[in-house]
């Protein structure tokens, strides 16, 4: 039997993808409340809110040096 090895670069693209379709799903709600006037500036400090959490996650997975360091990322969102 061979062991199988698992590219790290191609599991961090995948640990993106899953980042951003995170990240686009808690959106959601806010681009529609940020076309409220009222909702504006609230939705606005909430996508902000948003976006530095995701910074962190792709700086976390970019710095990853291996599979298992990327599943508990990923597993965390």
């Amino acid at each position: 039997f061979s062991m199988i090895t698992v590219n790290v670069d191609k599991a961090k693209g995948i640990a993106h993808e899953v980042r951003r379709a995170k990240r686009t799903e808690e959106f959601a709600p806010l681009d529609v409340k940020a076309t409220i006037p009222s909702e504006a500036t609230a939705a606005e400090e909430a996508r902000a809110a948003i976006r530095a959490k995701y910074a962190t996650i792709q700086a976390d997975i970019d710095a990853a040096a291996d599979v298992a360091t990327l599943k508990t990322i990923v597993e965390g969102l």
